[in-house]
């Protein structure tokens, strides 16, 4: 054995390669990756990734790509694959590719797949940084966007067009929980590849490619993920095809997640199915308060019997949400008031977190607007949303109805 300097031992450090199974998955940081073999080196540039049982190699073998290696962390590595794996496997579909936001996923989806001259049908009640990526592609790219409400199928049939690329819902839509009848919507729009952001539901509560569609994608910042720690997202794909056209522009895109952060999303999705439990449970509790609090004038949660998509929910989905928002009588101003005046709940913009965290568009994100544009929105100047947390119910109950009092 040749015995080299310690500057270049230094270098060099060996690490042992376990034969052992790791119990969890471990954190590959590294991003690069060697070989002693140039062919096999070259046919590592093929990608992409492959769920266990396609390509040339077995996933459950830790192969990175349908050519059996892993080659640079951008396009392919073992932690990432992972949970690229595990997020396809609940959503039942054939691949994954994660991003480092929920952005990152819907931008690399949208870029890859739509040219100039394109069209696009989308749900009119859609997160806010969708809307600004589709005003950006109509804009700079020429795409076309109509806008539909999601309450009806004939809507989409009218919108049609020969250019008609792509068809964007939303499973539960933010703030005002409006809930699609998802295979009708789809159905509707036969070859249209259907694009599904499927966050505020998650696998375990809606399953959007056993209704048609094509593309899943997740914020997994939010439940995925569950601890307020990591900005990822993820697409998922019904379709090998979709898979490559999608992997092919994304890695040189240059979005993917880094493991890292994929990391701790798996590490978070161990306990997806008990927070989910919690969330709905406890969001259940408090819409049911809500609705009978003299300050409250109207509680939209699929849960409720007087929300207008209860049916639908029922029927496609398997638990309402950790989400509800409802209407003050007070308007904007009570509104703030309610914000200000939480002390167990966080004033904060994101959901999915452990903790409940609330949040007034009219005074915060869109305190800008004026009341005629919030309700074309779909959102009130006396909207609230609360994402809730796994907190006993009774303690984030008592703490909203004191802030309650206070902007009543």
């Amino acid at each position: 054995m040749t015995e080299h300097h310690r500057e270049t031992r230094a270098v060099h450090v060996p690490f042992p390669q376990p034969t052992g199974r790791a119990l969890n998955v471990p954190l590959f940081q590294g991003g690069v990756f060697a070989f002693d073999d140039a062919e096999e080196m070259a046919a590592a540039f093929d990608g992409p990734p492959a769920m266990a049982g396609q390509g040339e190699g077995d996933g459950n073998t830790g192969d990175g790509n349908a050519r059996g290696a892993f080659l640079y962390s951008r396009l392919a590595n073992p932690t990432v694959r992972a949970l690229e794996d595990a997020v396809a496997d609940l959503e039942g579909g054939v691949g994954a590719l994660a991003a480092g936001s929920g952005m990152g996923a819907i931008n690399t989806v949208l870029r890859a797949l739509l040219r100039t001259g394109d069209h696009v049908i989308a749900q009119r009640c859609l997160y806010g940084g969708t809307h600004t990526t589709l005003r950006e592609l109509t804009e700079r790219w020429g795409v076309e966007v109509t806008y539909v409400s999601g309450d009806d199928p004939g809507e989409v049939r009218a919108a049609l067009r020969p250019t008609t690329r792509i068809l964007y819902l939303e499973t539960i839509a933010n703030p005002t929980t409006q809930v699609i009848d998802l295979p009708a919507l789809i159905a509707a729009a036969p070859g249209v590849v259907s694009v599904v952001d499927n966050t505020f539901a998650t696998p375990l509560l809606c399953r959007p490619i056993e209704y048609g569609a094509d593309v899943v994608v997740h914020s997994a910042t939010k439940y995925l993920g569950g601890h307020a720690d990591v900005l990822a997202g993820v697409a998922v794909f019904a379709d090998t095809g979709l898979l490559r056209e999608v992997w092919d522009s994304g890695t040189e895109l240059g979005a993917t997640a880094d493991p890292f952060a994929a990391w701790l999303v798996l590490r978070g999705m161990a306990t997806l199915s008990l927070r989910m439990e919690r969330h709905c449970s406890n969001a259940q509790t408090l819409a049911d308060c809500l609705s009978a609090h003299p300050a409250v004038t109207a509680v939209h949660y699929p849960g409720l019997p007087s929300h207008p998509n209860h049916e639908i929910g029922r029927r496609i989905l398997s638990g309402s949400g950790g989400v509800l928002s409802f209407e003050l009588a007070g308007g904007r101003t009570a509104g703030r008031t309610f914000i200000e005046s939480v002390r167990l709940a966080s004033l904060a913009a994101s959901l999915g977190d452990v903790k409940t965290l609330v949040m007034h568009p009219a005074s915060t994100s869109h305190r800008k607007l004026d009341a005629a544009t919030l309700a074309a929105a779909g959102i009130g100047e006396g909207t609230v949303r609360i994402a809730v947390g796994i907190e006993h119910p009774e303690d984030i109950w008592s703490d909203l109805e004191q802030a309650l009092t206070k902007a009543g």
